[in-house]
């Protein structure tokens, strides 16, 4: 039976030991297609191996040199997440051993990195839940006093903390594209309104529930987004990946103040030097130097030390 790793030692020694990938090379699987981060391959007709590569993207661009250990942080933090909230949702986990569907000498590509899934049909709607005014929704207030649709009150701060969660979904754009902000309403129409209300207090309830958690280790979690599927029963499922630093806005509790764009456990240190750059955000992006790369990686690996130790 797969358990997925969820002691922080663990994983931080998988993340230094194992090889950097930036791009599978799997032969013994069919390749379906690679995005931002994670290249997916079929295991037969009702199953996915994704691979989370140590790629990443900024202003939806993809790098050219891989963050160290990425990969396997955000993986090892989806699985976590995963079995956490299983009491919510199903979710598209299976018991099979990554490295059990690949050949012997494809073993490394698939360690740490690599879990199979149930293949579903995905919802082309992203859920978004915001606890917090912060990036693309404070820029949102300060032109409309709303974000998505949703008025707010007046006199709100960037960065504080709204009064109660709120869902602002956003249609799926192809890769190399901006998703697009929609109102409730939108999505109703474009998947149901039934489906669209039932993955609105889906989210909202695991946004609540991890927020909750993650506060008791020092961690605000401003925002995040989930992905949803249906199996060949029309069942639906939690996918993709869930509560990471790159779906998620993670805070530092102990530096969060409001007014201000706190420090952050993500990629925002690459993006912070891309806007010191002569760059029009478009491929190809600027190489990035090596402390940017190091701290990138290092806060990767702090929000999931914090979060699973």
């Amino acid at each position: 039976m797969f358990r997925p790793i969820s002691t922080s030692l663990t994983v931080t020694i998988l993340s230094y030991a194992l090889p950097t990938l930036y791009e599978s090379s799997l032969k013994s699987l069919p390749l379906l297609s690679r995005g931002k981060v994670r290249d997916n391959y079929a295991v037969g007709d009702d199953k996915l191996l994704i691979l989370t590569t140590d790629r990443l993207s900024a202003f939806d661009v993809i790098m050219d040199v891989p963050i160290p250990g990425k990969g396997c942080v955000l993986n090892q933090m989806s699985n976590f997440w995963f079995n956490k909230l299983a009491h919510v949702v199903p979710n598209h986990l299976t018991e099979l051993v990554p490295e059990s569907v690949v050949s012997e000498d494809e073993v490394m590509q698939v360690v740490g990195r690599g879990v199979v899934v149930k293949r579903l049909k995905p919802i082309l709607v992203e859920a978004v839940v915001r606890g917090y005014l912060a990036g693309s929704g404070w820029n949102d207030y300060l032109l409309t006093s709303s974000v998505c649709g949703i008025l707010l009150p007046g006199g709100l701060r960037n960065a504080q903390k709204l009064k109660a969660p709120i869902f602002t979904p956003a249609a799926k754009a192809e890769l190399g594209q901006h998703d697009e902000n929609i109102s409730f309403e939108e999505m109703c129409e474009r998947i149901g309104p039934k489906l669209a209300e039932r993955i609105r207090d889906i989210s909202i309830c695991l946004y609540e529930e991890a927020a909750d958690f993650a506060a008791r280790r020092g961690i605000i979690v401003a925002d995040t987004k989930f992905e949803f599927g249906l199996d060949d029963n029309g069942a639906l499922h939690l996918m993709d990946e869930v509560l990471t630093a790159d779906s998620s806005r993670f805070w530092a509790a102990d530096l969060y103040a409001v007014g201000t764009n706190p420090p952050s456990f993500d990629k925002q240190f690459v993006r912070d030097w891309l806007e010191t750059q002569v760059w029009d955000k478009t491929p190809p992006a600027p190489m990035l130097p090596d402390e940017v790369i190091q701290k990138t990686a290092d806060k990767y690996r702090e929000a999931l030390e914090r979060l699973t130790g």
